[in-house]
């Protein structure tokens, strides 16, 4: 479907000269050391965060320039060749990618893990030289796997590679993704089982990024499922249920509950807006997300 599509092609790379979406508010876009207009009227309890590929059709400079303005402090998904353009506008990259090889083929194989070794170790060096922290990593589909032989894949997979990240201070970061919709035959698609994985590396630098969107269609029970797994939770993405568009009244989630509920874990990371906007004035419609995040 078309939104998988989309995250898909974007994890490949997105090419920074897209036409410009006609948005109000940007004339004047702001430098990156102006104070962002809008983070004084936000409580920042919780940091926010928007997906690059969401926004594809837009430049990086005027996505970058309207986070500012709205009192975002990071991009998510982007890699090494785009932030420069995220330090010019003093913002953060809290979601970085650019190791993996795609959504499908991941840690769970062993074909695939000599190609993804070498990848995250190279990537994590330079998310490291970055000051950056999270790298994001997939388990891949699934293929007829059983989950037992999927987890000792993937602590095949990755174990080589903690050390590394240990030494750099780097996180490897597995998202949950649900299989009944987007992105079917993705192994990692229950928060138990990205949650018996971490068990087993038993490392702070595995965690996983609770997708709210992805996890509402597979399993639910979201406030109960992240309130009691938050030890194992390093970043979080939203969208709206169902389509995944904006997050305000017209799906099914209550966010600024589910944001509350997170926030009372203590959670000291990022939440990263993920919708692809329906309204004519995309961002307008992020900066009501952030508004109705920011608890």
């Amino acid at each position: 479907m078309a939104a998988a599509w989309n995250r898909r092609a974007a994890l490949k790379g997105l090419l920074a000269g897209a036409a410009t979406v006609g948005t109000a508010g940007l004339a004047g876009a702001c430098r990156a050391d102006d104070k962002p207009a809008a983070a004084a009227n936000l409580k920042n309890n919780l940091r926010h965060s928007v997906c690059r590929w969401c926004f594809q059709d837009m430049p990086l400079e005027q996505l970058c320039a309207a986070a500012k303005q709205i009192g975002i402090s990071g991009i998510d998904l982007v890699g090494p060749k785009d932030w420069p353009t995220l330090k010019k506008y003093g913002l953060d990259s809290p979601m970085c990618n650019g190791a993996e090889i795609n959504l499908t083929d991941g840690f769970n194989d062993s074909r695939f893990h000599a190609q993804l070794q070498k990848q995250y170790r190279e990537m994590i060096p330079l998310v490291a030289k970055a000051g950056y922290t999270n790298l994001i990593c997939f388990s891949g589909s699934r293929r007829g796997m059983s989950d037992e032989a999927g987890w000792a894949n993937c602590v095949r997979g990755l174990q080589p590679l903690l050390a590394l990240a240990e030494r750099h201070k780097v996180v490897l970061v597995m998202e949950l993704l649900n299989s009944k919709i987007d992105h079917h035959d993705y192994q990692c698609d229950q928060t138990r089982w990205g949650v018996e994985l971490a068990k087993r590396l038993d490392s702070e630098h595995f965690k996983l990024l609770y997708d709210i969107y992805h996890m509402q269609i597979n399993e639910g029970d979201v406030i109960r499922t992240l309130t009691e797994y938050h030890p194992y939770i390093a970043h979080y993405h939203t969208a709206g249920v169902p389509g995944r568009h904006e997050i305000e009244d017209a799906q099914e989630l209550n966010y600024p509950a589910i944001m509350r509920a997170i926030k009372a874990t203590g959670f000291q990371g990022y939440v990263a807006q993920e919708f692809m906007p329906q309204q004519p004035d995309k961002l307008a419609s992020l900066r009501r997300a952030v508004q109705l995040c920011d608890v």
